[in-house]
């Protein structure tokens, strides 16, 4: 294991970082360590409900994408949110690794596609884990009190399937399509999506959102 890629700290996926520790420890105390399945599951849910999805936490400096910084916020977005699930898996010997896509009709709000010039999401990011012989394909991204503020399905992982977002919500209107695969990586690609994020959302990255306030993404009530 120690020679894998996928089990292996990188700078960003910072797995044998002190903060990660805590956090896979504190995520899977109680947990059985025996069955890979349940230790994944349980990551899971510690990411994707333990920090609040907020799209307007893109930042530019590098270190605010390590795990081990990830894990100190209360809210995020999708990639960073993969990032850390990943380290917690590397950390608890699951190999792992990022997985890109783009995709359209992703939970968004007017505010927000205002500022985006668009409905389609580049880089969407998620985790690929190794379970048994199989990869499974896992979005973090979305807490269950942001599901249900949107009224679509809550995205749960199981250890048997795929953790993909749902294509329609629950009053069967469109919510997610995959529009592109961009493949799998071993460590986080910052620069080339930042130089992509740079090009397509200028009015995003370059307010860099301080102070920005999106009641569709605030605080959970």
């Amino acid at each position: 294991m120690a020679d894998d890629p996928h089990t292996r700290a990188t700078w960003f996926i910072d797995s044998d970082s002190i903060e990660v520790g805590r956090f896979v420890d504190k995520a899977l105390d109680g947990v059985s360590h025996e069955d890979a399945r349940v230790s994944a599951v349980t990551l899971f849910l510690a990411v994707r409900d333990g920090f609040r999805y907020n799209p307007y936490e893109l930042s530019r400096d590098p270190a605010d994408y390590r795990a081990s910084a990830i894990v100190g916020t209360d809210s995020n977005w999708c990639v960073p949110k993969a990032v850390l699930l990943t380290a917690a898996a590397r950390h608890a010997n699951i190999p792992a690794r990022l997985g890109f896509a783009d995709v359209r009709n992703h939970i968004t709000s007017d505010k927000l596609e205002e500022r985006m010039g668009t409905d389609l999401f580049y880089w969407h990011g998620y985790s690929e884990l190794l379970l048994g012989d199989r990869w499974f394909k896992v979005s973090s991204a979305f807490n269950i009190e942001l599901c249900e503020r949107f009224g679509v399905k809550v995205l749960d992982f199981d250890g048997t399937d795929d953790a993909l977002m749902h294509a329609y919500d629950q009053s069967g209107q469109r919510h997610m399509e995959y529009v592109s695969e961009r493949g799998t990586y071993d460590e986080l690609p910052l620069d080339e999506i930042l130089t992509d994020f740079d090009l397509l959302y200028p009015n995003l990255v370059g307010a860099q959102n301080h102070g920005e306030v999106d009641e569709a993404f605030a605080t959970d009530s």
